[in-house]
């Protein structure tokens, strides 16, 4: 069983600092890349809804132009509340 030595902590804590900033460097190269895409996809897909919604109302409105027969279901009971 090997025992800690205290360069073997010194290693650790530069290996986690240097982790650190070059991890911290590629965020700032890759993140602006990344978020532009991520807003750039969400953009297209909302675009793309909506002309799907906008056709929909077109067909919609096309077909609401016949006028509709309305199903006669029974009279209509007005019910009072017993006290």
């Amino acid at each position: 069983m090997e025992t800690a030595s205290f360069q073997g902590l010194i290693d650790v804590i530069l290996f986690i600092i240097i982790f650190y900033y070059v991890m911290k460097f590629l965020a700032r190269l890759f993140l602006p890349v990344l978020a532009k895409k991520v807003v750039e996809k969400a953009s297209q897909q909302f675009q793309q809804q909506q002309e799907n919604y906008q056709n929909q109302n077109t067909t919609q409105n096309q077909t609401n132009q016949k006028p509709k027969e309305k199903k006669i279901v029974g009279d209509y009971v007005d019910f009072e509340e017993i006290e």
